[in-house]
């Protein structure tokens, strides 16, 4: 059987005790759930499921124009960012690529099927996981692409919209693809003092990465965009799949999500207020835990076997040894709500006590 690399693999763990409800922490999804305009947007659109769904996602691309202040030339739709990510790789066929470490294993991934070389910048724990002005030197004439996730995945650390923009710039001189990953950007208080989309008319190097799956809950739905000055990219990306990537359902879904600005507030405070718990009650514990703005938390502690403990509670929570960089040691879990943070916190005292 294909071994799994990714979070939210619920499929595998259907047979837990009838008595005990699966929670899922390896997924960093919003708790909230879908809005509820999303799910009217799936029901009133049913009729038009027997048509084939837009090639070039007119009517989602001029909202979403619209919502970000970019125009649409400078925009393309996928499956998900996943789609777009291997579009990126198939596209630009890179030789090179430089990859900080740990990071979103699917950068990897992709990059490899067409056989690219891999460098490396390691974020380190005696670092903070942070991305230091070394990095810079690390940016040759060689490197075709490189990718940076921000916030990044798996540790949640930030990095500075200037340092972005400093690499951007070192890119431009060495005819670097950048692609930033701004996925869970929107969990953040501030997005647009860490967001570099503004800046997007200036460099028409960088490729930003945003997605509908996180934020709006609507990971089973698959919707992700690209965004990007050049239009030569714009339309390599076009070239580099199969036309109808995106279905009607996505494209309807995506449009009514782009309406739900009042769920985005909230959503932000709920995360802000059980991020801030969940990391105090780690620490309380005597984890290890890194200091993340996004709606996940990674954080260290020498009880390898806490996942396998934990199902015996129904909870889920995502192992980071497959993370270069990164050993077994190191677990993420995802910020959902109260009543679910506090049952985590509990099963951990319940593992923890007979321990000391």
């Amino acid at each position: 059987m294909k071994k799994l690399v990714h979070g939210g693999d619920i499929y595998s763990k259907r047979n837990l005790p009838e008595n005990l409800k699966l929670i899922d922490f390896s997924a960093n999804i919003n708790p909230l759930g879908m809005p509820e305009g999303v799910k009217k947007a799936i029901i009133n659109s049913v009729d038009d499921f027997c048509n084939y769904p837009d090639p070039l996602c007119r009517e989602l691309k001029k909202e979403i124009s619209v919502y970000l202040k970019v125009p649409e030339s400078y925009l393309f739709c996928g499956n998900g960012a996943a789609d777009v990510i291997h579009r990126i790789a198939s596209a630009i066929r890179p030789e090179k690529v430089l990859l900080t470490a740990p990071t979103f294993s699917e950068y990897e991934q992709a990059v490899k099927l067409l056989g690219s070389d891999v460098e490396y910048y390691y974020l380190t724990k005696e670092k903070n996981f942070k991305i230091h002005i070394d990095i810079l030197d690390k940016i040759t004439s060689d490197i075709k692409v490189m990718f940076l996730c921000n916030p990044n995945n798996p540790t949640g650390v930030l990095t500075d919209k200037e340092m972005v923009l400093r690499i951007g710039e070192k890119c431009k001189s060495t005819k670097t693809i950048l692609v930033v990953d701004e996925c869970f950007m929107d969990f953040l208080d501030n997005p647009q003092m860490y967001s570099i989309i503004d800046r997007l008319g200036t460099y028409n190097n960088i490729i930003v990465l945003k997605a509908f799956t996180k934020i709006y809950a609507m990971a089973g739905i698959r919707l992700g965009y690209g965004i990007c000055s050049d239009i030569n990219i714009i339309e390599g990306l076009h070239k580099a799949g199969q036309p109808w990537n995106v279905s009607v359902v996505a494209q309807k879904c995506g449009i009514a999500a782009l309406k739900e600005i009042d769920y985005v507030n909230k959503t932000r405070e709920v995360i802000k207020n059980n991020r801030i718990f969940l990391k105090n009650s780690l620490i309380k514990l005597g984890f290890e835990v890194v200091n993340s703005q996004a709606n996940y938390i990674l954080f260290r502690t020498e009880l390898k076997s806490l996942p396998h403990e934990l199902e015996k509670f129904g909870i889920l929570i995502r192992s980071c040894s497959n993370y270069k960089g990164l050993d077994e040691t190191y677990f993420r879990i995802a910020v959902k709500l109260k009543e679910d943070n506090e049952y985590l916190v509990n099963c951990i005292k319940k593992i923890l006590s007979p321990l000391h």
